[in-house]
């Protein structure tokens, strides 16, 4: 089967979706599963469910396929919660590992909810630690002995600018610290080889690329080695190696399991067991060069037909993710109006208008049709409307 594949997406008539670098779009496989789920598994199976649907195993099968997005072994990933408690997860084990060291470096474009984590985690810890940021481009230089972890973002959430994985990580290590890498923005867009990066800790979400809906849980991963001695902070029922014992006293669980918490979110998990159907017979690699493909016309277009617009996301191809970003005064209003018209981006402060090409469901003609629209606007200026400048709570 080859890109795209639009027919299995549930996309509205004469909508150009350039957002599921924010929300994938729902892959028509996902109601009739829900509809299973609901109906015949929890109606029909009640609590019997979680043997006989084998509920209680989604987690570990779905962390699998996952794993493949993400150049992952089988057994290495689990599901579950949500992205920020699982940079919690990964954070707090990654400082036990280094208890004489007292740094947290990140960046500053790194997603907030991250830096916020790691913020509440040191408060929390009140032990002298110390959140430490850099502009993206001085990590390397700033990773010295004074840092237990280094906890980046592969894709910037604004930009698209990448950082160099392997590179990164073989710093890190030389400098005896742990590296944490969130792959909210690459799981489904780039190629992610963990195994050969070598990191220690890895986290995401499912919602934007692997299309697994609203809310759909994260991703944890532990490289291999490590996972039997890892100490989760957050101990919870289903991360006890025997949950079932009832004991009183937490004991860490063989593997991965040990990094479940609470349970599992079996109608969001189901979703995104099914979305991920969508990815049958092809490769990353294929979705990456048709990415850099459909962006690469994206710039071009734009940079020749909308001279109000300046791109601020990394002109080299191979040093961005799957989108592109443009910065303009009145990003804002243009954004809406664009999306009035049926071309749906979104907006990043305080000027970003940011692009998505998902090539599962783009073509050239998507993007094209894209750029008549957003020219004719900016030639007009009809974002100019009132109707356009009012912010709503989601931006």
């Amino acid at each position: 089967m080859s890109l795209p594949r639009k027919e299995l997406f549930d996309l509205p008539e004469g909508v150009i979706y350039l957002d599921g670098n924010s929300l994938g779009p729902m892959p028509k496989c996902v109601p009739a599963r829900l509809a299973e789920v609901a109906e015949q598994e929890w109606a029909g199976e009640l609590i019997k469910g979680w043997n006989s649907c084998d509920w209680m195993g989604q987690p570990a099968r779905v962390g699998d396929r996952v794993a493949g997005f993400i150049g992952a072994p089988k057994g290495s990933v689990t599901m579950g919660d949500t992205l920020s408690i699982k940079v919690f997860q990964a954070l707090s084990a990654a400082l036990e590992m280094r208890p004489e060291r007292k740094v947290i470096l990140s960046d500053t474009g790194n997603f907030p909810t991250d830096l916020y984590m790691a913020e509440g985690l040191i408060a929390l810890k009140d032990a002298g630690y110390e959140l430490r940021l850099v502009e993206p481009e001085k990590v390397a230089e700033a990773i010295d002995e004074s840092v237990a972890a280094v906890m980046l973002t592969e894709v910037d959430y604004r930009t698209g600018r990448k950082h160099d994985m392997v590179a990164l990580t073989e710093a890190i290590h030389a400098a005896g610290a742990v590296s944490i890498w969130d792959l909210a923005h690459s799981a489904g867009a780039v190629e992610v080889d963990l195994e050969a990066a070598g990191c220690e800790f890895a986290v995401g979400c499912t919602y934007k690329y692997l299309n697994g809906g609203p809310g759909a849980p994260a991703f944890i991963y532990v490289r291999p080695d490590l996972i039997d001695t890892v100490q989760p902070a957050l101990s919870g029922w289903l991360g006890h190696r025997a949950p079932f014992a009832f004991e009183l006293g937490y004991a860490p669980g063989d593997g991965i399991e040990r990094m479940r918490i609470g349970t599992p979110p079996v109608l969001q998990l189901s979703a995104l067991e099914a979305a991920l159907s969508v990815w049958e017979g092809v490769s990353m690699s294929e979705v990456r060069a048709a990415s850099i493909s459909l962006s690469e016309t994206f710039i071009r277009e734009v940079e020749a037909r909308c001279p109000e617009l300046t791109l601020i996301s990394p002109r080299d191809a191979l040093q961005r993710g799957s989108q592109v970003s443009f910065a303009f005064e009145h990003g804002y209003a243009a954004m809406q109006a664009l999306i009035a018209r049926g071309v749906i981006g979104d907006f990043r402060a305080p000027n970003v208008m940011r692009f998505g090409f998902t090539p599962l469901f783009l073509e050239e003609r998507d993007v094209l049709a894209a750029v008549d629209i957003l020219e004719e606007i900016l030639s007009t200026r009809a974002w100019d409307q009132p109707e356009f400048m009012t912010r709503s709570r989601v931006t």
